[in-house]
């Protein structure tokens, strides 16, 4: 199993266990005391409060435990700053001098100096 490092990575993993366990959402949201609504945003990687992330991982008959995470792989990063990324923005990233790497920028073809 892969080690649970993001929200999203920890809802996708609830999902799967309780899909590959035929476990119905309506079940595991009334043992755990929780509306489905709650155990929804869950799997989907929203924020839950503690106490109705335990009592969903106890309705299925799991539990956390903890061990040390080591570094970030570059994949773990590159999601984790996905959802940070600017929203409608151009994101070319260009030279120091705001050069975007096109010929099409100057006359001829070429880069203007």
């Amino acid at each position: 199993m892969d080690k649970i490092k993001l929200i999203t990575d920890l809802g996708a993993a609830i999902a799967r266990h309780r899909a590959d366990h035929r476990l119905s959402a309506v079940d595991v949201a009334a043992r755990a005391g929780r509306s489905r609504t709650v155990l929804h945003k869950l799997e989907h990687g929203q924020d839950v409060t503690v106490s109705s992330l335990l009592a969903i991982l106890g309705a299925m008959g799991l539990c956390i435990a903890l061990e040390k995470a080591g570094m970030p792989t570059l994949a773990d990063m590159q999601r984790r700053f996905a959802e940070d990324a600017f929203d409608g923005e151009d994101n070319s990233m260009g030279d120091v001098s705001g050069n975007t790497g096109s010929h099409a920028d100057a006359p001829g073809g070429e880069h203007a100096a």
